[in-house]
């Protein structure tokens, strides 16, 4: 076990408050925490840390439905909780490792991406070539760190056997693509944004550029993973609201110390966001030994990917309120970490489409209760 930025993991067992960390991290977190700590804001040392990365330190990763799910959602939780753009750099990386894995595939080397936004219907294509393999031309929006990613996951609509002199589109599905070629092009959008400033988020054009498929048409989106991943993200805005506690309980610590007795909305503000952390943290525990049994997959994995993330991105909103209330002008104006810690979640949490995602549960339970199930 090691001893670096060790009070920033996040346990999620149930041992103690989530808020107050724990004293040792695992030795292979180590370069992760580090980075976090010394980012500030910055994706640029967790960039390096991820490019640092040796095979034998990839192959000790924990990677989800393996055994080590809670430990990898740990991990995640630990990093957003220090710093929240070194989590959505790392986040993706490990998602890519952890696709390749599951494909049977080897993972290239460097920060990898995950591009699997259709914001406004617009994806590329992927055409076969003579030689039997595949070229992605088209425009892919929501890039992040593209400039900075050496290889993406990049989701494509499939073209198969021509019809009348025409490619017929067979579906969705997902190729690995080498950033560097010449065929990808960095587009003119500007990233102007406050929250997770550093990771910049530009689409990506691509022309006429190899790529290796991963998995069959459509598997990509039905693969027990991606459900999982989805909750992996979830646990980076938990995260977020972790590092949000953590400023509310120094504040009444602070407050302690110096003679001066915590009001009650100060109390009730900490008992109510342990009670919501805490809750959270059990069903993020028990979602992760669901999959590691087995017993996760399919609908019900949808269901639990819905219902967590839905539950997670409300409590960062809510303790985001009760925090901002508690504390005050003080910790936005005078404390530059937590200050770009709440705009960061508050831009991340958006990854969750609020009554969108709600509506897609609400159908998935409708669905299940006219197959015969009780929509659960």
């Amino acid at each position: 076990m090691g001893t670096a930025a060790s009070t920033a993991w996040v346990s999620l067992d149930g041992a103690g408050p989530v808020w107050a960390g724990r004293e040792e991290s695992p030795a292979w977190a180590a370069p992760f925490l580090d980075a976090a700590a010394s980012a500030h804001g910055s994706a640029e040392p967790m960039i390096e840390a991820v490019r640092a990365l040796s095979a034998q330190d990839t192959a000790a990763l924990p990677f989800p439905g393996e055994g080590r799910t809670l430990e990898l959602w740990e991990l995640l939780a630990s990093t957003a909780a220090v710093d929240l753009s070194s989590a959505r750099v790392l986040e993706p990386h490990l998602d890519a490792l952890a696709i390749l894995r599951q494909a049977g595939m080897d993972a290239p080397t460097g920060l990898l991406g995950v591009y699997a936004s259709e914001s406004g219907g617009v994806t590329p294509t992927a055409s076969p070539t003579t030689a039997g393999d595949f070229q992605v031309s088209g425009t892919k929006p929501w890039c992040s760190l593209g400039a900075e990613c050496s290889a993406a996951l990049v989701t494509a609509q499939e073209l198969g056997a021509e019809a009348d002199g025409e490619l017929l589109e067979v579906g969705r599905r997902a190729f690995l693509v080498d950033l560097s070629h010449p065929g990808v092009c960095h587009g003119d959008g500007v990233w102007p944004a406050l929250g997770l400033a550093s990771i910049v988020s530009t689409p990506l054009e691509f022309e006429q550029v190899p790529a290796a498929p991963v998995g069959g048409a459509g598997w990509y989106l039905t693969r027990p993973g991606f459900a999982w991943g989805g909750i992996g993200v979830a646990a980076v805005w938990f995260g977020g609201a972790v590092h949000l506690a953590r400023t509310l309980h120094r504040s009444l610590v602070k407050a302690q110390s110096s003679g001066r007795t915590p009001d009650q909305v100060g109390l009730a503000a900490l008992g109510r966001v342990d009670r919501l952390l805490s809750g959270a943290a059990a069903q993020l525990s028990a979602a992760a030994a669901a999959i590691d049994s087995g017993a996760l997959i399919g609908r019900a994995a949808e269901l639990a990917s819905f219902r967590l993330r839905g539950a997670v991105a409300d409590l960062c909103a809510e303790v985001m309120d009760v925090v901002g209330k508690a504390t005050g002008p003080g910790p936005l104006t005078a404390d530059a970490d937590h200050a770009r810690a709440v705009v960061d979640l508050q831009v991340y949490i958006r990854q969750h489409h609020a009554d969108r995602d709600d509506a897609h549960l609400g159908r998935l339970l409708l669905e299940n209760t006219d197959a015969g199930g009780e929509g659960a």
